[in-house]
Formats: C-alpha cells, structure tokens, sequence
C-alpha cells in the first residue's frame, strides 16, 4: 500500500471518556484547546503527528474547552494550549509505605509552545512507544 491512512486524536466529547481510555492501561495525552488560539493552531500540527506516531501505545485526546467545560474544570486549565499526561503510575510498591501503586492520575502537565520532541519523550517515559513505520 502506498498511502497509510493516518492515525487523528480522540475529540472529547464528555469527561468521562477520560477515565474510560485511562483504564484501558494506556497513558492519555490530553490536548486542552480553544478556537481562536494561535498557539492551539501552531501546536496541532504536532498533536496530530503525536496521535499517529503513538497510535498503537497511548491515547491522544483533544479537548475543546468551551465544548467541554468540565473537562477543563477538573484538570485546572487556566489557558489554551494546555497539555496533561493521564495514566497509572508505575506499579512499584514504596518500601515504606507498602503500598502498591498503579494509581490513575496526572503525571506531567505543560502549556503554551512545546517542543516535539520533549511531548515525545513525556510520552515514552509513562509507558509509550511509538508505532513501527
């Protein structure tokens, strides 16, 4: 096949469909954007790149905050583009505490311009990988 079609982010459509694809174990990138944005519109380029290079391992999500309010209320966003990596943190147990993890939950939020590659490496370190090509 000469063509592949490409892999496009989720659009929320409600907030819980968070925690639906956070329980499938996969991490969840979620892009919070608003029409009018500049820096939304320079950053979706890389949001789409995102969706495709990490199809198969992570969830990539776009929020359109005056879509889905609630969305935006319960990840605290203040301004557009804001970005939040959702997943379960790793399952070690603390020798202290002795208990387990695998909590789901926030592990790394950025906003404004954000390089690629740094989105990338965000992704990779809470369990992604990207897509053989």
């Amino acid at each position: 096949m000469i063509f592949k079609r490409r892999t496009k982010p989720i659009n929320l459509e409600h907030v819980d469909q968070i925690d639906e694809l956070a329980a499938s174990g996969k991490p969840v990138f979620i892009d919070f954007w608003q029409t009018g944005c500049q820096p939304c519109r320079t950053m979706d380029g890389v949001i789409n790149e995102l969706a495709d290079e990490f199809s198969e391992s992570a969830h990539v999500v776009k929020v359109n905050v005056r879509n889905v309010p609630a969305a935006a209320q319960r990840f605290r966003v203040m301004s557009t583009p804001t970005f939040v990596v959702y997943a379960a943190s790793p399952k070690k147990q603390s020798k202290k505490s002795k208990r387990p993890g695998g909590a789901i939950g926030e592990r790394w939020r950025g906003n404004g311009l954000v390089k690629k590659d740094q989105l990338q490496r965000v992704l990779e370190r809470n369990g992604a990988s990207r897509a053989e090509v």
